[in-house]
């Protein structure tokens, strides 16, 4: 008689302790598509996309974690633009599915540096001999306005730009302008002239007779303290018109 103890028999069938197998996930298939655009961005720089796509590149970073087209797609159909997408009003923006503050923030931060770039090539230059940066200037900050704004450039002696104002915002066809404000800020500046601008939302830049009327009244009040009016420019969506040009100074 064998008293020694038999070895129990082992369960191979016993699988309670293995760990499963591990199974690979799929990446999106929208993070392919934004390599692919970057690459063709990084090779062609911007005039390579088209609008929404170059939107998408901005939304990636804002939006990570889903397909940024539909909503790019969606914000230039609202629009109508890249430059009036992100000159748009943040409570505008949100009005898109998909956009919420966060993004909307975003967004006008990629105007305010194309602002301040933009501005930038104004201030090492004098205003009159830089005349095609400053009205690029104009439009990016005011063309895409759904109201009226009253903007003023005031220059030293030398034409260099000394500061730029919005004096005021009005409704979609008018906004208020203060004569005794402007001339009061010139001398506050110690400026040698200025330059008026304001934009029309309806896309029109053509002068209207209270635009005329007022700008020889401002022209009047700034003559009698030796403060220069260069121009009065009206800037629209598709281009800008000049008082100057239309001798209407």
């Amino acid at each position: 008689m064998n008293d020694g103890f038999k070895e129990a028999p082992q369960n191979l069938s016993n699988t309670t302790d293995a760990k499963p197998l591990k199974t690979e996930k799929k990446k999106p298939s929208f993070l392919g598509h934004r390599e692919r655009l970057r690459e063709r961005f990084i090779k062609g720089g911007p005039d390579a996309l088209p609008d929404y796509e170059l939107l998408e590149l901005i939304l990636f970073r804002s939006i990570p974690r889903r397909d940024t087209k539909p909503i790019a797609k969606a914000l230039i159909e609202h629009f109508g633009s890249f430059a009036e997408v992100i000159s748009a009003e943040p409570s505008r923006l949100t009005d898109v599915k998909g956009i919420g503050n966060s993004v909307a923030i975003d967004i006008k931060m990629v105007q305010a540096a194309a602002l301040r770039l933009s501005q930038g090539s104004i201030l090492k230059k004098t205003a009159l001999h830089s005349w095609s940066q400053l009205i690029d200037y104009c439009r990016a900050s005011m063309a895409y306005k759904n109201k009226e704004q009253f903007r003023i450039l005031f220059l030293d002696k030398k034409n260099y730009l000394i500061a730029d104002e919005v004096q005021s915002q009005g409704t979609v066809d008018h906004t208020p302008v203060y004569i005794r404000e402007i001339i009061h800020r010139a001398l506050e500046h110690a400026a040698s002239s200025i330059i008026l601008v304001h934009n029309h939302p309806s896309g029109d830049v053509t002068p209207s007779r209270a635009d005329i009327e007022m700008t020889k009244k401002i022209i009047s009040a700034a003559e009698a303290l030796s403060i220069i009016v260069h121009d009065h420019i009206i800037v629209g969506r598709d281009g800008h018109a000049s008082f100057r040009a239309l001798q209407l100074l």
